[in-house]
């Protein structure tokens, strides 16, 4: 009896270990073949990156520029990083204002969005450097002038804020739209002008001795329209784009102001994106805003046509007096701005 119950444990011995062998084997070949990864089954191979779908939001209409970037990044950065990185565009405030996108970007609840530079001034004190008043001589000169190592040195400073900037599409040149024509610094006088709420836009239409208005962009048509404004300043292509052209008789070229804008991302989000991924947005976006900046050229001179076509006379006016008068506002300014002189010579510095 002991001898058979000795053969019973000695065979249910050789069968556990038989099985364990087997279950060994089993595990080391699911190994082999990539437990991480996988191939037939669906699951991403080893090395395979990380998919994201981001969100990128701007207040402009989808015949702007912001729009024509936007979309052209989305098409790019998911050839570039094989579908990896997909992108939705929202125009138009869908995902809110410009204040509202940075800050749901610093949180990392939205991905990326192009902003114009006055949101950012509150956050970035430096970024009212360009609130200045005949910063720039031309359109041309303020471009490149912002794609200038001077130009990166103000993306860098996004850093700090948690958020990366990737480079700027083409500055905003603005000049003033009116119910009279401002030929001279002289014609300023007494003019009610609505501009934006930033201190050197303020100060350097006080300095030519308007009248600055407080006043939202969309109450703008209807009080021009009614007298309660003599005019304002935008872009011609948003000036056409907003139909201005059917209450304003007069586009005064005075290059008061040039407004940059920025294709950000939320540095949270950039944190997650491996190498491959940053370096193939970084190379999309440099394309995508060079082909912006071509188009905003072009959509400039066709609305200056088209508001031509329209009736709407313009105006090249003396902006050599009026840069004189509203340079006196610079000391002021320069002060209140961090590291402002110096800042400001390193512009001067970029046109010699």
């Amino acid at each position: 009896m002991k001898k058979s119950l000795l053969i019973l444990v000695a065979l249910l011995t050789a069968v556990c270990i038989g099985l364990a062998a087997c279950g060994g084997e089993d595990t080391a070949a699911s190994d082999t073949s990539g437990g991480t990864g996988g191939g037939e089954n669906g699951e991403a191979s080893a090395g395979e990156e990380e998919s994201f779908e981001f969100n990128i939001g701007h207040t402009l209409a989808p015949d702007s520029h912001y729009h024509v970037v936007s979309e052209r990044l989305a098409e790019l950065v998911e050839e570039k990083t094989g579908g990896s990185i997909t992108i939705n565009v929202f125009p138009q405030s869908q995902l809110g204002g410009e204040v509202a996108m940075i800050q749901a970007a610093q949180a990392g609840n939205q991905e990326m969005l192009i902003t114009a530079q006055a949101p950012l001034t509150n956050m970035v004190p430096e970024w009212s450097m360009f609130d200045l008043p005949y910063l720039f001589d031309d359109l041309d000169e303020a471009n490149a002038i912002l794609q200038s190592e001077v130009g990166d040195q103000y993306l860098e400073m996004l850093d700090e804020h948690d958020l990366i900037g990737l480079g700027f599409l083409s500055a905003m040149e603005r000049n003033v739209f009116s119910s009279k024509p401002l030929d001279t610094a002289d014609d300023f006088n007494g003019f009610r002008v609505r501009v934006m709420e930033a201190p050197g836009y303020v100060a350097a239409y006080e300095a030519l001795g308007a009248q600055p208005t407080a006043m939202a962009y969309s109450e703008v048509y209807t009080a021009l329209q009614q007298g309660v404004v003599d005019g304002a300043d935008t872009s011609p292509d948003q000036f056409v784009m907003d139909r201005f052209v059917e209450v304003a008789d007069y586009y005064n070229i005075t290059k008061v102001h040039y407004l940059p804008a920025t294709l950000i991302i939320s540095k949270a989000v950039w944190e997650q994106l491996s190498e491959n991924q940053q370096q193939a947005l970084t190379e999309a976006a440099e394309e995508a805003l060079a082909e912006g900046m071509d188009y905003y050229y072009q959509s400039f001179d066709e609305s200056i046509a088209e508001m031509q076509e329209a009736g709407v006379t313009v105006i090249e006016s003396d902006t050599a007096g009026m840069q004189e008068q509203a340079s006196a506002i610079y000391d002021d300014l320069l002060n209140g701005i961090p590291n402002g002189q110096e800042l400001y010579e390193a512009i001067q510095a970029q046109k010699e």
